[in-house]
């Protein structure tokens, strides 16, 4: 695990990346997305910032307060209604025109909820839609920005080993190591879709097209990320009586729990960490094991500590039939 310590000494020093790191961060106005966005913001010099998301009020509030704390950046509100392919299309559109690179994409959106399938317009599940489709959207529609920023050659003045201003990576956070086998013919769960199997799906449809990707675009880092147990805005799906009983265990969770801002912190050294390198970066020191037991292979399953926190089993069993190359052929069919 990395101590918290180790996690605000690589956040103090994120400001050797030297200015203009571009950031969008896809439910940045609340929850753990907000709080990474501040950190980020804190501590780095003259950011552009993305916070991506429906509510312009809340944005709005977040924006002056990071004004105040850093006049040098610059932080914008993208309105999307995350659940939609089509508004992240447009979203994707809006920072493509103002930025030709993207170091750093954040994606929180998503929704407790209890009800059943509950289709979009576009015939998506809005859960698996936030939680796994746009999330793969926003990152196939980025690729470009993120990869030039990935293959930037220059390097940054500091003597911290490990840290290049072409920092290019993107974080997921649902639930590394809930990973669990694929219904592999009803991927998007059209006739046996349930919470459960909504979740399982998610969470391993994610793993594996981390891994996809991380072959498929080695200039770039991804990490799939569990929070642990944070309270933040989900529960706002729910009604007045499911609220308040959750209410009542996160009551009692509460020794267990991680802070919301220290969830800030350690996804922002997600987020950030050389240990974490793209797979072209070779032999880096200090590198994390990815998802595949290798060290520095790109794509990394984090615990709310920063240690791994794969499924080992079930995504050793998927990989012998490579299912992950199903799993990313589904999904860009899909999307």
């Amino acid at each position: 695990m990395a101590s918290l310590e180790t996690v605000l000494n690589n956040n103090v020093n994120l400001k050797d990346y030297g200015p203009g790191l571009v950031a969008v961060f896809v439910g940045g106005t609340s929850g753990i997305g907000e709080v990474t966005a501040r950190a980020l913001v804190r501590d780095t010099v003259s950011p552009r910032v993305y916070l991506v998301g429906r509510n312009e009020k809340q944005a709005s509030k977040i924006i002056e307060e990071l004004r105040q704390v850093n006049p040098d950046g610059q932080i914008s509100f993208v309105h999307c209604d995350a659940a939609r392919l089509k508004s992240v299309d447009e979203a994707c559109k809006t920072i493509q025109e103002k930025e030709e690179k993207v170091n750093l994409l954040f994606m929180t959106a998503g929704i407790l909820t209890t009800k059943g399938p509950d289709e979009t317009d576009e015939g998506l599940d809005k859960k698996l839609s936030l939680h796994y489709y746009s999330r793969m959207r926003f990152l196939t529609n980025l690729m470009p920005q993120l990869t030039k920023a990935g293959t930037a050659a220059e390097a940054s003045t500091s003597a911290q080993p490990g840290l290049y201003r072409n920092l290019s990576r993107v974080v997921s956070v649902l639930e590394a190591g809930g990973e669990a086998p694929l219904i592999l013919d009803d991927l998007s769960l059209q006739k046996n879709y349930s919470l459960r199997n909504c979740a399982k799906h998610a969470i391993t449809m994610t793993s594996l097209s981390m891994e996809q990707l991380a072959s498929m675009y080695p200039a770039t880092s991804f990490v799939h990320a569990y929070p642990g147990a944070v309270k933040t805005g989900l529960m706002r799906e729910f009604g007045a009586i499911t609220r308040t009983a959750m209410s009542a265990l996160l009551v009692l969770a509460r020794p267990w729990m991680v802070p919301l801002d220290e969830s800030g912190e350690r996804h922002l050294y997600a987020a950030t960490s050389p240990r974490f390198p793209p797979k072209a970066s070779k032999d880096v020191e200090g590198a994390a094991p990815g998802s595949d037991g290798i060290k520095g292979s790109g794509a990394y399953l984090l615990h709310w500590d920063g240690s791994d926190n794969g499924n080992k089993k079930p995504l050793q069993e998927l990989r012998k039939n490579d299912t992950g190359k199903l799993v990313w052929q589904h999904t860009m069919g899909g999307i």
